[in-house]
Formats: C-alpha cells, structure tokens, sequence
C-alpha cells in the first residue's frame, strides 16, 4: 500500500489542489480572490495552505500590478499535478476502485 502524500492530504489542501487541476489548464492560473470565491475560504487559510503548497513546489505563486492594482496569481506547477494524479491513484487504490 502507498502512503498518501501528506502536503496534498489536508482537507483544505486536497480542495485547493483539486480545484486547481478542474480549473486551470497546463500554464493557466487564476487569480488569488478568484480562488477563494471558488473555495470559500478566508485569505488567511487560503494564504496558509498556498505557502505549504508551494513550498512543496505544488503550487507557484507570483505577484504583479493590474494596473495600479497589486494581484496575486496561482498556477499548478506540473510538480503539483504529477504528485495530485499520483495522490488521487493512491487513495483510489486505497480505496479499492481503479484511477
């Protein structure tokens, strides 16, 4: 039997990682309140668990102006998607169904 990945494990960390895969196509991102509208978290949460994702390599994270406007963008890094398409073949297998 496989362990699950820990990082990924986390319930709000499993939400954020599977919206992300839905959401978001190979080099998209979306945009920090966008996210947390389509995850209703607060930005506190929200902020911590993007920072263990990303500190894992899971998730980038990048900062820039839209216009005078600061906004913070996330993209799923294909570390991230690799280790959630093995995540989810892992808790499928743990589970007794196939991935």
């Amino acid at each position: 039997m496989n362990d699950l990945d820990p990082v990924i494990h986390a319930p709000a960390r499993l939400r954020i990682m599977t919206a992300l895969t839905e959401a978001l196509a190979d080099g998209d991102d979306i945009t920090f309140p966008a996210l947390q509208k389509l995850l209703d978290m607060t930005a506190g949460n929200l902020t911590t668990h993007l920072a263990k994702l990303e500190a894992a390599g899971y998730v980038g994270i990048a900062k820039a102006f839209s216009g005078r406007k600061p906004t913070t963008f996330i993209t799923l890094t294909p570390t991230g998607r690799t280790a959630f398409r093995t995540y989810r073949a892992h808790l499928l297998d743990l589970l007794g169904g196939s991935s």
